[in-house]
């Protein structure tokens, strides 16, 4: 039967609401570095990635899964913690973006949680395209920065604070697969988001109400460019990718949508 999202789902503890107090859920099983290499490989192959992911990036992403799960025994970061729900759910799942859809640069990634989409971003992408994760929870930035010293991740900039209306770091493109409803997100980002550039959100297939909400809202100021229903390879995870560009840059400063 196939997975049905709803349109705010969210595979981490991310956005406003944080960690939920009695739902830890600590790793189903703890791998040594080789083994989860090898099921890393086996999940990639087998859910559309087998020769898109060298041994080198691979690497790369086992060392942020190790990572992710050895944190995972203290900090309550992600509802995810099977090797296959992160190779599928985290990882595929943040770099199918980059299939769907060019990205823009710089590429702020609001309100990344524990990394995503923009870890697995720059694992895959290009060096020299920056990218910038914004994370409000400390916790999280501690844990993103250790990450990208391990990983030796270059151009990614951690910001720890949140994304609103007094945010005012330039940016081409804005990413984000949080719970926040898309009008909130699109008036959030209006100060930093330059005009011509676009907002990638990535949400469950029951959408269509929010998309009418923010055009309400904001269509003289954002064209919907591309609404695009797709699943997670060899799976039933249904999807929807929403990429709206900035057509017209509003004169004063949008009231903060918290």
């Amino acid at each position: 039967m196939a997975h049905k999202n709803s349109s705010n789902w969210s595979p981490y503890k991310g956005g406003k609401s944080g960690p939920q107090k009695g739902s830890h859920k600590k790793p189903v099983r703890m791998f040594k570095f080789n083994e989860a290499d090898d099921r890393l490989q086996d999940l990639f192959f087998n859910h559309g990635y087998g020769d898109k992911i060298d041994h080198a990036t691979r690497k790369l992403f086992t060392k942020f899964y190790m990572l992710l799960m050895e944190n995972q025994k203290q900090q309550n970061f992600t509802r995810l913690t099977s090797i296959k729900d992160v190779a599928i759910k985290h990882f595929i799942d943040s770099i199918i973006v980059n299939k769907l859809t060019p990205l823009k640069f710089p590429l702020l990634d609001m309100g990344t949680g524990p990394g995503f989409p923009g870890i697995p971003l720059k694992i895959m992408l290009d060096p020299e395209k920056k990218i910038i994760l914004a994370e409000g929870v400390q916790k999280r930035v501690s844990f993103l920065k250790t990450v990208r010293d391990q990983l030796e991740l270059k151009n990614l900039d951690i910001i720890g604070r949140n994304v609103n209306s007094e945010f005012h770091y330039p940016v081409q493109g804005i990413i984000t697969r949080a719970v926040e409803d898309s009008r909130n997100t699109l008036g959030n980002v209006m100060n930093c988001l330059q005009t011509g550039g676009c907002v990638y959100l990535m949400k469950g297939p029951n959408v269509d109400p929010e998309i009418k909400v923010a055009l309400d809202t904001w269509g003289e100021f954002y064209k919907l460019e591309k609404d695009k229903a797709y699943t997670l390879p060899n799976t039933n995870n249904e999807r929807r990718l929403l990429v709206f560009r900035k057509i017209k840059h509003l004169e004063t400063e949008v009231p903060d949508a918290h």
